[in-house]
């Protein structure tokens, strides 16, 4: 039994599928007289925006946070292959920075995001009106719920803020009743805003443990205000670096708790990502999921797995060919770099059952799939290198969180038995290693750049784990070598797939300056997305972003 979110999830998860709807309100309205009626009725209440955190955050299969994030950057790529993917173009104008103010799939973000903010503030708003004691809760739980709730209705914040720059704030409970339509706010007041509602609630809210596995906890709020204040200087208008240090020092020290013990990073490199990660020591906020008594997975293999996925790892689920890495992003791991060989799937591909030849299913069909780190048309002879020029084997492939197996596997002789755990594996917001580099990078920043022993440290600390115990001492940082452009490139091999890499580009300016594969430098206007058109239709107070 992993905790409460898991047991409740079968009540929850019900109501998960309306968040595949985009043409709802993007409010719910839950009526307290109807449903607020006992203690199980309220924390059903309180756990909905988890459930529907799931749309947004993660790959999920969903236009949400996630994929703007991810595919506007330098890492990873929606590609054209043979005849899927094309999409519309939705996604080569994520990779080309051409996107424009009639995007749906910025459009469904927007919903999504600001659905999240009514999940959570329809029951905040109750908490705080009623007599809980009727509810069958106590004053502390009450307390506790509404500081929750609050924190991550700030996360739903600043994730709009992380895409979108200025945008409306509102606290009030979805209503029937006619109310002025909201204004947006400066991003100086969304960070303020967030800032408040982060250090008014933190010391309220449950302390991360087994019991807050997959719900914000005050671990959470100090890592929401690490990577508040790392980001200061594009938001705020001014550094933090002393915020940022003080607030990855409270996680660091163990305040806020720890989900299995005192918080500590997973010796392996694979521990945080594996159908067993809800026994990482360094996760600090996950969505999570229960295949087993909830019926509920994560959506990423419909992001990344191929159209045979499953014959790859002896499991039940494929995906739709999407997401492979950016030709040359493979490249920039080291050869002996483990990272390179558990987070990836490249070259031949093999059957977890058997060991024989997976076959494609377009292009190389009767052919062994065997995934590359280009994107041409090589069946035909082609020879242009673009988003447009996919085949299915295209792309150095995504293995860094791994499902399990459902089937019984037979890998070079050795019989592999069905994994228990399969498809419980879930999915990290904030690890400890992210607060590592975060502080280590504030470090950097204070003293120009120049890295500190403590700033090699806590990345070498992340680092080591990579590599053997023979290979370490030539791969391991100096204070000479721990250069920014070398942070910039750590951080993109620790945390690919996570999704940061656009806002690290950003801060390190290169977002709108630097060319990668098939991607030329744009404009500066580029590092906020348009307000969605259909958002301002309907809401005349909100302003276009300065370029659109």
């Amino acid at each position: 039994m992993r905790n409460i979110v898991k047991i409740l999830l079968l009540v929850c998860v019900i109501n998960a599928s309306s968040c595949t709807n985009l043409d709802e309100n993007a409010y719910d309205v839950i009526v307290a007289g109807d449903f607020y009626k006992n203690k199980n009725e309220v924390i059903s209440a309180v756990l909905r925006p988890y459930t529907h955190a799931n749309a947004w955050i993660s790959p999920s299969g969903q236009d949400g946070w996630w994929r703007p994030a991810e595919l506007s950057a330098d890492q990873l790529a929606w590609p054209t292959k043979g005849r899927h993917g094309e999409d519309g173009g939705k996604w080569k104008r994520l990779h080309y920075h051409t996107w424009t103010v009639d995007e749906g799939g910025l459009n469904n973000a927007w919903v999504l995001m600001y659905w999240g903010v009514g999940l959570c503030n329809s029951p905040i708003d109750i908490l705080e009106k009623s007599d809980v004691t009727e509810m069958g809760l106590t004053d502390v739980e009450k307390t506790e719920f509404i500081a929750e709730l609050k924190l991550l209705r700030a996360l739903h914040y600043l994730k709009l803020m992380d895409l979108f720059g200025n945008i409306p704030i509102t606290t009030k409970a979805p209503s029937t009743a006619e109310e002025p339509l909201p204004k947006p706010s400066s991003t100086k007041e969304v960070f303020e805003f967030i800032e408040k509602e982060i250090l008014d609630n933190i010391d309220s809210a449950p302390k991360l443990s087994r019991a807050m596995l997959g719900r914000v906890s005050q671990a959470t709020g100090y890592a929401m205000l690490v990577e508040l204040y790392l980001n200061a200087e594009k938001w705020y208008g001014q550094p933090r670096w002393d915020d940022c240090i003080a607030a990855a020092d409270k996680l660091i020290s163990g305040a806020g708790g720890g989900l299995n013990g005192a918080m500590a990073l997973d010796p392996n490199i694979t521990d945080a990502y594996v159908p067993t990660n809800d026994m990482s020591k360094e996760t600090i906020f996950s969505i999570a999921y229960d295949y087993k008594i909830a019926d509920f997975a994560t959506g990423f293999p419909g992001e990344f797995y191929h159209f045979v996925q499953s014959e790859i790892y002896g499991g039940g689920r494929t995906g739709n060919n999407g997401i492979v890495l950016i030709p040359g992003v493979f490249g920039q791991y080291n050869e002996k770099d483990l990272r390179k060989k558990e987070w990836f799937l490249n070259g031949p591909m093999v059957k977890f059952v058997d060991g024989k030849i997976v076959e494609g299913s377009e292009e190389y069909k009767g052919e062994q799939l065997v995934f590359v780190d280009y994107i041409r048309r090589a069946k035909t002879g082609g020879t242009s290198s673009t988003m447009s020029d996919g085949e299915e084997n295209s792309g150095i492939r995504f293995n860094k969180y791994k499902l399990g197996n459902s089937l019984v596997g037979n890998v070079n002789g050795v019989k592999i038995p069905v994994d228990e755990n399969y498809n419980n594996t879930d999915w990290n917001v904030y690890r400890l290693s992210w607060i590592y580099f975060a502080k280590a990078e504030a470090l950097m920043r204070k003293n120009g750049g120049i890295a500190s022993q403590e700033a090699v440290d806590l990345i070498n600390s992340c680092k080591k784990r990579a590599f053997t115990d023979s290979d370490w001492a030539e791969r391991q940082y100096t204070t000479g070598t721990l250069t920014l452009d070398e942070l910039l490139a750590e951080r993109g091999r620790e945390f690919i797939f996570e999704g940061f890499r656009r806002r690290d580009l950003i801060r390190f300016g290169k977002f709108h300056t630097a060319t990668w594969w098939d991607h030329k430098p744009t404009t500066e206007t580029k590092t906020v997305f348009p307000i969605p058109q259909q958002q301002i239709s309907m809401n005349p107070n909100l302003k276009q972003n300065t370029g659109y």
